[in-house]
């Protein structure tokens, strides 16, 4: 039975998700409930008009950093794009709740989880990562920072590898932060051709509890 979250700060174990990978339902977007659910290893997602659903996937997709595969033609592509951190960060939101994506209808990001996710950016959780060609953001992706993880949340591009560039520079510096994976939470052929991989919840959990309260470097999302 799927668990109904009060007024209380709490989440059930991640381990109690339904055989679907929901935690559990209910509550709200407060970013203090928002953030604890990241550092649980839990996040929200669901659509308009639904409970908010947390949840918890198994198999779960990771990509250890060393694992990623840059590709020489993306290599090239790269030199096209300036990639900045932190500069747009509610464009960026706007642009992942908006872009049309082949298959899907609608957006999970919904209004009130873009002003939850803002006031984790204004507190230095919540992170963006912007590709500009020409002086247009044009590609770029978001997610949470929680000890060394990084929890990718979503990405989108308006021009061909731009998304894909502004990933491979993220990859990059979080390598050089000691970031240690990236949680990108549901399997995606997309991501799994980059050197991300699915893994068990139980070896999920085992490896993000043992880096969610390690530090990263201080310079870390404050060079652009």
């Amino acid at each position: 039975m799927i668990r109904q979250l009060d007024y209380q700060l709490k989440f059930p174990h991640p381990d109690e998700a339904n055989e679907d990978g929901i935690v559990a339902f209910g509550g709200d977007l407060s970013p203090s409930r928002l953030y604890l659910a990241y550092r649980e290893g839990i996040f929200p997602w669901y659509a308009k008009g639904d409970p908010i659903l947390w949840w918890s996937p198994d198999p779960r997709l990771i990509l250890h950093l060393d694992d990623f595969k840059l590709r020489k033609s993306l290599q090239k592509r790269m030199k096209h794009f300036e990639v900045r951190f932190d500069t747009a960060f509610a464009e960026v939101l706007k642009k992942c709740s908006t872009v049309h994506r082949p298959g899907q209808e609608g957006t999970w990001l919904q209004p009130e989880l873009i002003e939850a996710m803002t006031v984790l950016h204004s507190l230095g959780r919540a992170h963006s990562v912007e590709a500009y060609y020409e002086g247009e953001l044009v590609g770029g992706l978001y997610g949470i920072g929680v000890g060394r993880v990084f929890c990718g949340e979503s990405m989108f591009a308006t021009k061909n590898d731009a998304s894909k560039v502004a990933f491979a520079v993220l990859v990059e510096k979080l390598r050089e932060w000691g970031y240690t994976f990236i949680d990108a939470q549901v399997p995606t052929e997309h991501l799994k051709s980059l050197g991300a991989i699915e893994v068990y919840r139980e070896y999920f959990l085992k490896l993000f509890y043992a880096n969610r309260d390690e530090e990263v470097s201080q310079v870390a999302w404050k060079m652009y």
